[in-house]
């Protein structure tokens, strides 16, 4: 029983990984509408993942607001102060 559930989870995990990969690739288009090839590829899959890591659920909504006026993303002590603060404010 329990190498059949091992099984199933893995193929799960597998099947959620490669659809991950497609969607990444099927996003990989060239301004004109033409797939991408080589480090071209490679780099944009390579952006898409990593942007699709910074969306997960993990990333805290403070995180998320933290934008100065002109709607650029705060950085560095502004950043961290920001947060700070929103994340005090949530609680209360």
């Amino acid at each position: 029983m329990r190498n059949l559930l091992a099984v199933v989870l893995s193929a799960l995990f597998i099947a959620n990984t490669a659809f991950a990969d497609d969607s990444c690739e099927a996003k990989a288009v060239s301004k004109d509408g033409k797939p991408l090839a080589g480090a071209a590829k490679a780099a944009s899959i390579k952006k898409c993942e990593k942007e699709a890591a910074a969306a997960a659920p993990a990333a805290s909504s403070c995180e998320s607001k933290a934008v100065s006026k002109e709607g650029k993303p705060l950085a560095g002590a502004a950043k961290a102060a920001f947060i700070k603060k929103c994340e005090k404010d949530e609680k209360k």
